[in-house]
């Protein structure tokens, strides 16, 4: 019995490599032009795992490069001889030698990897019309952004150095640069699905992906629509709101990366924050249009330069100021700066007093009235850019979905 289990065990890889071939051979059996399906690539994968198993066995690595290149020259052999009308075949053949590679990656014993690497393989051959359409919609700017943002995510950060600097120490430009880059990424993140979905976005996906990118630029965009034209009200007063309610989400999504230990504390209010924000949305929707949003958000790229080092200098502001308000006057301080810088940027205030949490400078109830504090500064402040600009009408249906929200807020607070 012994050695039957053992023997079965020794079975797994080429059960998984079986597995991962015929996963990707679906995919590629459904595209005409394609000189390989399920047998071909279930068997590529088979023979991996089978090379790796021999190569081990004989201790002859160069079996592995052979298996590789035959296969490799199998696929171009096929393409050369008789190439489909407008596919090279340069997809297929590249999946192959993906293919051949898991199979040698399970019987290496790497099979959570190797299913994880079939999956994305196989989405990136199923999405090829979607990731076309995403290479279209991509401006020259956008990617010259992301570069950057590569750039100084990769390259400048470690260079870093992780100490911290002038009064109170409070100024550590690796943590400074590792916000920025965190609060970056997740508004690219938002940016770029707005891009990708490009023109006649209904309504909730616009507000979703706007408050992922910036809930203040979402703001603005949708005031100037309302007041430009009346009958777009509805829908602009929705749109504001779902991006605003999708800011509760940010700032919960901050504090569970940066301090989990947190989440105790600003659970209910945040909780009681965007269930209200939520019921309000529902019982709104009967008199909202949700009907294909034809203007465009005018948000800058997160991921480019002057952003970055723009937020860059803002967070390292109030780190500085809440260290030395904290020294000063107390705690009582940051309720202060809360209330102004929330007004304008609330990612700020919140990374800065979860930094001075960890550090231990403040508990954990203080966090969560300062947030609250920030949060309340900024509907207010975004509730007159919408009448001021958008008009009183405008104003008159996004007031109390900012007055629900934070009665639920204030709500969670006192429950705590």
């Amino acid at each position: 019995m012994d050695i039957g289990l053992h023997e079965l065990g020794r079975l797994s890889p080429f059960l998984v490599s079986l597995a991962i071939g015929l996963l990707i051979g679906l995919e590629r059996e459904r595209n005409p032009s394609a000189r390989g399906g399920l047998r071909t690539f279930a068997l590529v994968a088979l023979s991996g795992c089978l090379a790796a198993m021999i190569s081990a066995l004989t201790a002859s690595p160069w079996i592995l490069a052979a298996g590789l290149l035959i296969f490799g020259a199998m696929m171009v052999a096929s393409y050369y001889r008789d190439p489909p009308e407008g596919d090279p075949g340069t997809t297929t053949i590249a999946a192959v030698v993906v293919c051949y590679g898991l199979g040698v990656l399970t019987w290496l014993g790497e099979e959570q990897i190797a299913i994880v690497m079939a999956i994305l393989t196989t989405l990136l051959l199923y999405f090829k019309p979607e990731l076309r359409l995403v290479s279209h919609q991509i401006t020259r700017r956008d990617l010259l952004s992301v570069l950057q943002f590569c750039i100084l995510s990769f390259v400048v950060l470690p260079l870093l150095p992780d100490q911290g600097f002038g009064p109170y120490a409070a100024i550590n430009p690796r943590h400074v640069w590792w916000m920025v880059i965190l609060v970056s990424g997740l508004s690219l993140a938002g940016y770029a699905a707005l891009r990708i979905a490009g023109p006649g976005r209904g309504g909730l996906l616009t507000g979703l992906f706007g408050g992922v990118a910036s809930s203040t630029a979402t703001t603005l965009a949708f005031a100037r629509r309302a007041k430009d034209n009346s009958t777009q009200i509805p829908q602009s007063a929705r749109i504001i709101l779902i991006a605003n309610t999708i800011l509760v989400l940010r700032i919960a999504l901050l504090v569970v990366a940066i301090t989990p230990a947190l989440v105790t504390h600003i659970a209910l209010p945040l909780s009681g924050a965007f269930s209200a924000a939520v019921a309000y949305l529902i019982w709104q929707r009967r008199n909202s249009d949700n009907g294909p949003v034809e203007a465009p958000l005018d948000i800058q790229n997160p991921a480019e330069i002057s952003a970055a080092m723009t937020f860059g200098l803002l967070y390292a502001a109030i780190l500085l100021a809440s260290a030395w308000l904290t020294d000063s006057v107390g705690q009582q301080g940051i309720y202060a700066l809360a209330a102004v810088s929330g007004l304008t940027d609330l990612d700020a205030i919140t990374l800065s007093t979860l930094h001075m949490a960890k550090l231990g400078s403040v508990d954990g109830q203080t966090v969560a009235l300062v947030i609250a504090i920030a949060l309340c500064a900024n509907m207010l402040f975004k509730g007159g850019l919408a009448w001021i600009i958008g008009g009183r009408e405008l104003a008159r249906r996004v007031a109390p979905g900012y007055a629900v929200t934070l009665a639920g807020l204030l709500a969670g607070i006192a429950l705590t």
